[in-house]
């Protein structure tokens, strides 16, 4: 299968890039050439352009792009960029699609659970539509339409709403762990804000059995079926690492530090994949212990 991949030098894109590369053709979108080629050698083809890729001969395109939305307080400049990092290379895909006469068979596009806004203990399924609105329902709501516009009788489109990616080489884990290593770690805030969490491996299976079954399409709840607590996850972690974990980060710090973009630490969704349970997909790491001990282990 010919595959083009946008984010295939971030966290979850690279991961795919090294599962992929015997078994596929893959290009691979970047801003740098040279960064592709540093990281993947010849296993790849790199493009800086989409107007250097014949759609026509395409037959998957893999939509991960977007600035790292932790990282940086969300000034109003930051936001358009966050957006816009989305929103235009999204846009600009799919009127690529819809040029070709021959298109692509699937879109895979990323979003993210945040389209379901700040929730509370309720179990929310890809059909939750009691969204709340802020920032990153709103970037993420609008990201999705973007995508779905590709949705044609040629071309199925699948939106991943992702949740926390648990990866030793990446995201919210690798910032988690040198505090909680060192027996400073603890709860967020009030600790009962839901981490909807997935493994590494079960984020590159998902995306993979999506791309193989031709029948599916939507939303698609990118998250382990048994979601916790922040202060289980804080308790879970620290017992794999065999540290305590008693000193807790209040929220008032958090929002000094990070401003509104703290939100996303100190509210969360408690969400499950309903539609992927549906469809037959099986999970390697349903619970939290095992996957952080496998983690762990490599």
């Amino acid at each position: 299968m010919k595959i083009l991949l946008t984010g295939g030098t971030g966290l979850i894109g690279s991961a795919l890039v090294n599962q992929w590369h015997n078994s596929h053709e893959l290009i691979v979108l970047s801003r740098s050439a040279a960064k592709v080629k540093a990281l993947f050698s010849e296993r790849v083809q790199a493009v800086t352009a989409l107007s250097d890729v014949d759609f026509n001969t395409v037959d998957a395109v893999v939509n991960l792009a977007g600035e790292p939305i932790v990282g940086k307080r969300w000034s109003e400049a930051q936001k358009l960029h966050l957006c816009h990092s989305r929103w235009d290379i999204t846009e600009q895909l799919v009127n690529a699609i819809k040029a070709a006469q021959t298109p692509p068979k699937v879109l895979l596009s990323g979003s993210a659970i945040g389209i379901y806004g700040r929730q509370q203990s309720q179990l929310i399924s890809e059909d939750f539509n009691h969204f709340h609105a802020e920032f990153s329902q709103q970037l993420c709501q609008r990201w999705e339409e973007l995508a779905l516009a590709a949705s044609s009788p040629a071309t199925r489109v699948c939106v991943l709403r992702t949740g926390i990616v648990l990866a030793n080489n990446g995201g919210a884990l690798q910032k988690m762990l040198p505090p909680f290593k060192a027996g400073l770690g603890g709860r967020i805030g009030t600790g009962e804000q839901f981490m909807s969490w997935v493994h590494i491996n079960d984020m590159l299976r998902l995306i993979d059995f999506l791309l193989q079954h031709p029948t599916l399409n939507g939303a698609f709840n990118a998250t382990a079926p048994q979601p916790v607590t922040n202060a289980e996850f804080s308790q879970t972690l620290a017992a794999v690492l065999r540290r305590p974990a008693l000193l807790p980060m209040p929220a008032f710090v958090l929002r000094l530090l990070f401003g509104e973009m703290a939100d996303l630490l100190l509210t969360g969704q408690r969400v499950i994949p309903t539609n992927l349970l549906k469809a037959g997909f099986e999970f390697q790491f349903n619970t939290l212990q095992p996957a952080l001990e496998a983690l762990q282990a490599t």
